[in-house]
C-alpha cells in the first residue's frame, strides 16, 4: 500500500521530499491560477483619496467582495487597501471548493448566497470566474455517519438548498470510479462544485470598480489612529486617509492590523496541503465531470482537475502543522504568494485511504503539490462584525473556507453596515465570542483540534476538550469537576449533568438518547420535588449607573424600567423590530442597575449597549463584572427553607416577592439575591464575589442536608424551562424573529412613553399582522428527542422548523417549540416533526405543559386546580 502511495510522486522526485519553488503556482482548469498572476506596479489604484466612508484593509476574496457589495449598494467613497496584490495570502492557492452544505443553520444562507452570486458574476462583470458545478457527495461508510446525514437532512428541509440522502447505486452512477465496498450512503448537493479563486476575486474587483470603489495596491497600512468622534486615520506611505470605519479583512495579516490598536485577534496560520495529479485515463474518458467527493472517514476532499484529480486532506491534530512563528514574530515582510515546503509523509494515511476509495489514484503521478497558509480561529469559524470596545472597527477574518464564504459574507456585512443591524442572526461568527481569556496557547491548541476534527461526526450537544479549562473557571470548578460532565460556554466550564454511583460517566455523544438521559431525569425530579443548586457563574453581568441610566435603558429596552428593588425580563430590539437580546434587569439602588445575559451573549450585548450609550451621548458608566461575580442558583419547593437557615432576612413570600432583588447576607457572605429561576420553580439567583463561591456553596449544601439538597446542571435546567414554555434567546428568539411572533407580547410595552429602539417597526409589524407564530408541540418519539432546527411537515410539505426541544420528564413525551404559518398555529393542529429520517406525529398544545410555581401558588390560593 505504501508503495502505491509513493507511486503518486513523479519519477524524478520519488524517494525525496517534493518542494515547490517560491514562485510556483498550481496548474488549473477551474480553481487555481497558473500563468495568470497580476504583477504589482508601484501603485495600481485608479486614484488616491484622503477621505472615505469605509476603508477595507486586505485584498483577498473577502475584502474585495465587501468592496463590491458596499459599492453596489450605493455607498460612496469605499477604499480597499492591499499591501501587495489582490489574492495574495490564502486566496490565490485555495482549492476553490463551493458547497451549499453547512451544519450551521444561518451559515447555509451565506453559502447559498455565494453560489447564486458566483453563477451570475461573469455575466454582470464580463470577467470569467471558472465556476464548475458538478455537485458534491459526502460519503457515509459507517452506520453512525448515516445517522449524521439523517440528522443533517432534518435541518435541510426548511432551506432552499437542494440536498438529498442517496444510496450506493446512485453514488456509483455519479462517481463511477469509486470503490463501493464500504459505502453505505451519501449526502448529495447537486449545485456544489469549485471555482477559480483568482478569477472570482478579479470579477468581484471589476464589479467593485464598476460601482465606484477604489482598490489601491500595493499600499501598506502602517498605523491606525482612532479619533474622539469615532472616525479613524489610516496611515500609509502614500498619505493618511480619514474614514468613518475600518474593516479588517487582512487574512493572516489580521493579527498585525489588530495589534495596531491593542487587539489580539485569536488567529493562527495552518499548513494546508493538496496535490494535483497528472492525467488519469479512467478520468479522461468520463463524459461528465465528477462531483466533488468528501470521504469523511478518510478526512479528505477529492475533485476532478482537468483530466486528473485534486486531493486535499485534513491531517490529525498530532500531525498537522501550525505556523506558530507568525503569531509570535509576525508574518515575514514581503510574504504574499509564496508556499511552504510540502510534506507528503504527513498526509500518507489520507493518501492510502483515498487510494482505497478511489483505486485509480494508485497509478497516478503528482504533478503539483500546494502547501499554503490558511487562517484558523480556535473554533474554525470566522469572525465577522463590529468589535466590542473599539468604535467603528469591524472584522471579517479567520476564514478557513474563504472562497465559499466570500460572496455571502460580503453581502451580510454590507447590509449590516448600511442598515445598522445584522440582516439575520450569525452570533456564532461574532468576533466578540472571544474575550480576554483567550491566550496564544489556547488559540494554537484549539486550531489544531479544529483542523484535525474537520471531518469528525458532528453530534448534537458536541463538546471538544482541547485547551480546557481556560483561566475562566468559577469558584466552584475544583469542587465540582470530578462530580459532573462539564460543558464549555464562552471560556467557562459549567456542569451539564452530575454523576451518581452506577451511572455511565463521561461524554458519550449520540444521535439517540444517551448516558445523560436518566441522570438528567433524576436532577429534574430533584428540583421539582426537593431543592437543587446550579452554578450559573458564566452569565454575562454588567453594572449600568449614572445620571442617564434610566433614560438609556428606557431607550434600549422594550419593557418598562423596574422600580427600585425589582427585577424584570427585558428585550433589546433592532431598528427592524427583531430581538437583539434578552436580559434580566435589576434596579439595585437609585440609578444603578444589574443587567444579566447568557454566557454566549456577553460581549455581543455589551457592544450594543456601549454603542447606543455613545451614540446618544448618555451620561452613564457601564462596567462588565462578568469575571468578578459568581452566581449560584437554588430552586425547588424547599429553596426558601434552606436559605432561611443562613440569613436573618425574611424570605417569606410576602416579604420577598417574586421578581424582587435585594442585598442580603447568607452565612455572613454578601450576596445580591434575586427571586427568579429559569426552572420556573421557587428559587433565587445569588450574585456574589467569585472568591466566595465555594464557601457559599458549602454553606447552602450543609444547610440543605435535611431537605435532601443536591446539584443539578444545565441539561436539567433546559428540560425544566421547556416544560414551563420559557423562551430562550438564540433559539425561540434572535435577530431572525420579532417578539410578537415569538409570543413575548407580555414583555413588550408599546404604550410606554419612551421611543425605544424598534418601537415604530414593531407597531407596523403588528398592524400588518403576523405570518407565522411560535407554537408548543408534543410528539411521541422512539429513543430520540427534538433538539431544534428540525423540519416541521404538514400534508407532505415542510411548513416550518422547530427552535428547541427536549424530553418532558413529567409527561413522558417529547416536546418542542416551532415556528409555523399562522393558519397552522391553533391548539389541536396536527403536524409532523422530522427526526433522523422519520416523521413523528406532533400536536400543538396549550402552553405550558407544567405551570410555574408562582402560577400554581396563585391558583391554589383561589382554590383552582393545578397542572403539574
Amino acid at each position: 500500500m505504501l508503495r502505491g502511495a509513493r507511486r503518486l510522486l513523479p519519477p524524478q522526485l520519488r524517494g525525496r521530499e517534493l518542494a515547490l519553488p517560491r514562485w510556483a503556482r498550481p496548474l488549473s482548469s477551474g480553481s487555481c491560477t497558473a500563468g495568470r498572476e497580476e504583477k504589482p506596479s508601484s501603485f495600481l489604484g485608479t486614484k488616491w483619496k484622503d477621505t472615505a466612508e469605509t476603508v477595507i484593509i486586505g485584498g483577498g476574496c473577502i475584502g474585495v467582495s465587501l468592496a463590491y457589495h458596499l459599492a453596489k449598494a450605493g455607498m460612496k467613497d469605499v477604499i480597499l487597501l492591499e499591501k501587495s496584490e489582490l489574492t495574495a495570502g490564502s486566496t490565490w492557492h485555495a482549492a476553490g471548493l463551493t458547497t451549499y452544505f453547512h451544519p450551521g443553520i444561518n451559515l447555509k444562507k451565506i453559502h447559498y448566497y455565494s453560489i447564486k452570486l458566483y453563477e451570475k458574476l461573469e455575466e454582470e462583470t464580463g470577467q470569467a470566474v471558472g465556476f464548475h458545478q458538478p455537485g458534491s457527495i459526502r460519503i457515509a461508510s459507517t452506520p453512525t455517519r448515516v445517522d449524521e446525514f439523517k440528522y443533517q437532512m432534518t435541518r435541510a428541509g426548511w432551506h432552499p438548498t437542494e440536498q438529498y440522502l442517496i444510496g450506493p447505486e446512485r453514488i456509483q452512477e455519479l462517481f463511477p470510479i469509486l470503490n463501493m465496498e464500504k459505502v453505505l450512503a451519501g449526502l448529495y448537493n447537486p449545485g456544489d462544485g469549485h471555482i477559480d479563486p483568482y478569477s472570482l476575486t478579479m470579477a468581484l474587483a471589476a464589479g467593485a470598480r464598476k460601482y465606484g470603489a477604489l482598490l489601491n495596491y500595493p499600499v501598506q497600512v502602517t498605523n491606525l489612529s482612532p479619533r474622539s468622534d469615532g472616525t479613524w486615520e489610516v496611515e500609509t506611505p502614500n498619505g493618511i486617509i480619514r474614514t468613518n470605519r475600518i474593516v479588517n479583512t487582512a487574512g493572516f495579516w489580521a493579527r498585525e492590523i489588530g495589534r495596531m490598536i491593542g487587539l489580539h485577534h485569536p488567529l493562527i496560520p495552518v499548513h494546508h496541503q493538496y496535490v494535483v495529479t497528472s492525467t488519469i485515463p479512467e478520468v479522461k474518458v468520463l463524459k461528465t465531470e465528477l462531483p466533488v467527493l468528501r470521504d469523511l472517514e478518510g478526512s479528505y476532499y477529492l475533485r476532478q482537475e482537468r483530466d486528473g484529480l485534486l486531493f486535499g486532506p485534513y491531517e490529525s491534530q498530532d500531525k498537522m502543522k501550525l505556523q506558530e512563528s507568525w503569531v509570535t514574530n509576525g508574518v515575514p515582510p514581503g510574504f504574499g504568494k509564496e508556499l511552504f515546503e510540502s510534506d507528503l509523509d504527513r498526509i500518507m494515511d489520507h493518501i492510502e485511504a483515498a487510494m482505497t476509495m478511489v483505486p485509480v489514484l494508485k497509478q497516478a503521478d503528482i504533478i503539483n503539490t500546494v502547501a499554503g497558509p490558511i487562517t484558523y480561529s480556535p473554533d474554525i469559524l470566522p469572525m465577522v462584525g463590529p468589535h466590542q470596545g473599539v468604535r467603528n472597527y469591524w472584522v471579517a477574518i479567520g476564514f478557513g473556507y474563504g472562497i465559499i464564504h466570500a460572496g455571502g459574507v460580503g453581502k451580510y456585512l454590507s447590509d449590516w453596515i448600511l442598515g445598522g443591524e445584522p440582516p439575520f442572526d450569525l452570533i456564532e461568527l461574532d468576533p466578540n465570542r472571544y474575550g480576554k481569556w483567550i491566550t496564544t496557547q489556547y488559540t494554537a491548541t484549539k486550531a489544531r483540534e479544529s483542523y484535525g476534527f474537520n471531518n469528525i461526526v458532528g453530534y448534537p450537544k458536541e463538546e471538544r476538550f482541547a485547551g480546557r479549562p481556560t483561566e475562566r473557571v468559577s469558584g466552584l470548578y475544583e469542587v465540582l469537576k470530578s462530580k459532573c460532565s462539564m460543558g464549555f460556554h464562552a471560556g467557562w466550564e459549567q456542569p451539564h449533568w452530575f454523576y451518581k454511583p452506577g451511572d455511565e460517566i463521561g461524554y458519550k455523544p449520540s444521535f439517540w438518547r444517551t448516558n445523560w438521559f436518566e441522570p438528567v431525569g433524576r436532577e429534574y425530579k430533584q428540583v421539582m420535588e426537593k431543592v437543587g443548586v446550579i452554578d450559573l457563574t458564566p452569565f454575562g453581568k454588567f453594572i449600568v449607573k449614572g445620571n442617564d441610566s434610566v433614560k438609556l435603558l428606557d431607550h434600549l429596552f422594550a419593557n418598562v424600567i423596574p422600580k427600585m428593588g425589582a427585577t424584570n425580563i427585558s428585550h433589546m430590539l433592532t431598528p427592524r423590530g427583531q430581538v437583539y437580546a434578552e436580559l434580566t434587569v435589576s434596579h439595585l439602588s437609585p440609578g444603578e442597575f444589574l443587567l444579566v445575559t447568557g454566557s454566549g451573549s456577553e460581549l455581543h450585548d455589551l457592544r450594543w449597549i456601549e454603542e447606543e450609550a455613545l451614540k446618544g451621548g448618555y451620561n452613564v458608566e457601564i462596567k462588565n463584572i462578568t469575571d468578578e461575580m459568581g452566581v449560584l442558583g437554588i430552586a425547588g419547593p424547599f429553596a426558601r427553607k434552606v436559605l432561611q437557615k443562613l440569613t436573618t432576612e425574611d424570605l417569606s413570600d410576602s416579604a420577598f416577592k417574586f421578581l424582587q432583588s435585594r442585598h442580603i447576607k447568607l452565612s455572613d457572605i454578601a450576596a445580591t439575591a434575586i427571586r427568579i429561576s429559569y426552572t420556573g420553580e421557587l428559587g433565587w439567583e445569588l450574585y456574589h464575589r467569585k472568591e466566595d463561591s465555594a464557601a457559599l456553596y458549602n454553606a447552602i449544601m450543609e444547610a440543605g442536608q435535611e431537605e435532601g439538597i443536591d446539584d443539578f446542571g444545565t441539561y436539567a435546567l433546559n428540560a425544566l424551562r421547556l416544560e414551563k414554555a420559557f423562551r430562550a434567546w438564540g433559539a425561540e428568539m434572535n435577530c431572525d424573529t420579532n417578539p410578537l411572533e415569538a409570543g413575548l407580547d407580555y414583555f413588550i410595552k408599546l404604550n410606554k412613553p419612551a421611543d425605544f429602539i424598534g418601537k415604530q417597526a414593531l407597531k407596523q409589524i403588528k398592524e400588518k399582522g403576523l405570518k407565522r407564530r411560535l407554537v408548543y408541540l408534543t410528539l411521541e418519539t422512539a429513543d430520540v428527542d427534538p433538539e431544534g432546527n428540525e423540519s416541521v411537515w404538514h400534508n407532505g410539505r415542510v411548513v416550518g422548523n422547530t427552535t428547541s426541544g427536549n424530553y418532558s420528564y413529567s409527561t413522558q413525551q417529547s416536546l418542542a417549540f416551532a415556528y409555523v404559518p399562522t393558519e397552522l398555529s391553533k391548539v389541536g393542529q396536527k403536524l409532523e416533526v422530522e427526526l433522523l429520517g422519520k416523521n413523528y406525529s406532533a400536536t400543538i398544545v396549550e402552553e405550558p405543559l407544567v405551570l410555574t410555581e408562582q402560577t400554581r401558588t396563585r391558583l391554589q390560593k383561589k382554590g383552582g386546580s393545578v397542572k403539574m
